[in-house]
Order: C-alpha cells, then structure tokens, then sequence
C-alpha cells in the first residue's frame, strides 16, 4: 500500500471560496461531473471527504476510489460508501498499474502536492485523463493587495494567512499552462470560475479558480487566451 507521511495533513480547501450554482453545488464539481463519461472509473487523489467522488457515484455510476491522508475526512468518506483508503498520494501511485482508470483528479489538491511532478506524471501513467483544479494566484485581487498592502494576499479565495496556509505552491493559471506544455502534457478542455460564476475572459486576470483536463502528448493544445 501506499506510504503514509508523518507531517500533518493539510487543511481542506474551504469549499465556500468557489463559486456555485442555485443548486448550492460547486461549479468545478459541476463541470467535473458532466466531463465523467457514465461508468467511468476514476481515481480522486486528496478525495478528502468525498464530496465530488459522492457526486460522481450517484451523478455517473462511476467506479469511483479515492485516496485521503487525513483519516477523519477517510472515515467520513466511508461513511458515503465509498471505496476510500488512507494514504499520502506524495509518496507515488505505485500501487496502481498502468491505465487503471479513465480519470485521475487532483481537485484542489495539486498547490499542496510536494512531489509535483512525480505526481501528475505517475497520475497520467494510472489513468488515461488528469483532471486538475487549482486556485489561481493571478487573480486580480491578489496582485492588488499585493501592489498596495505589500503583505502575502489574503482574499475570498486565498483565505489563509501566510503563516497557515495549507498551499506550498503559488501558481496562476499562466503558469499551469506553461508547466503542462514543458511536461509534455495536452490540456483538451479549461474551465474558469470567477466570485459568482464562469470567467469566460482573461481568466489569469478574472479568475478565482481554475480547472484543466489533461492527456499525455506532445504539444500544446489550449487555445483560450489567459490575458495579462
């Protein structure tokens, strides 16, 4: 089985910094779960209680298993019914064989990874498609709090202060972007949420939180311009 890390787990993301719809669901829960094809199987790594991998269950009938390191947020996964297990995704997905699953998500997980790389590749080698969500730094909040106060942004979606924030990694969206096209990753579809909804325009600049689907390839395939 998986290796288990002796440092704390990190906090969740707070869910009520993204933006949802009159259904009181998150929009990158929403588009995640129409982008599942039904039956799927589908990995959640940092599934922590289970919310989406719940959603996706009832939603797709996907074969749905999920890996959390904190065993409260475990034990209240199992308690959904899902297929969850205790482990620290840092440590590789060795456990796994290739090809095991059609989607691999990282939903709001990857600016805590240590092991970045080793992560989304070993991801991309178990399942066929990486579904990654992130919150972005280059928001325009941020930078302006950052331009005025000159302290580390603290905003409705970077809620934490710098001494306890759960992210180690700062990344835009620009940023992603690039990351992918050096690790040889194909981005196939991008959705952008902004404070009440989709940011259909500049999404470096507008938008709060980002989501990219991925495919192992060569090439960059991502046609929606970030703007400043």
């Amino acid at each position: 089985m998986m290796g288990l890390s002796n440092a704390p787990a990190p906090a969740p993301y707070p869910a009520d910094t993204i933006a949802r719809n009159p259904h009181g669901e998150r929009l990158d829960h929403v588009f995640i779960v129409d982008l599942v094809e039904p039956g799927s199987r589908v990995l959640d790594l940092g599934c922590g209680r289970g919310t989406l991998l719940k959603m996706l269950v009832d939603k797709k009938q996907v074969r749905g298993t999920g890996v959390e390191i904190a065993e409260e947020r475990v034990y209240a996964a199992v308690e959904k019914g899902l297929s969850v297990y205790h482990g620290d995704i840092d440590e590789g997905l060795s456990d796994y064989p290739d090809a095991m699953f059609d989607y691999v998500l990282l939903s709001q997980t990857l600016q805590q990874a240590r092991q970045t790389v080793l992560l989304m590749r070993d991801a991309l080698r178990v399942g066929h498609r990486l579904v990654v969500s992130f919150p972005n730094f280059g928001h325009w909040r941020p930078r302006l709090h950052l331009l005025l106060r000159g302290r580390a942004p603290v905003t409705h979606s970077l809620p934490y202060e710098w001494y306890d924030t759960p992210n180690i990694h700062s990344l835009t969206v620009k940023d992603f972007r690039l990351f992918a096209d050096a690790q040889g990753m194909r981005v196939v579809r991008s959705f952008f949420i902004g404070r009440t909804g989709e940011a259909h325009v500049w999404p470096n600049l507008r938008a709060e939180h980002a989501v990219f689907v991925l495919e192992a390839g060569v090439g960059y395939n991502d046609p929606i311009h970030a703007g400043p």
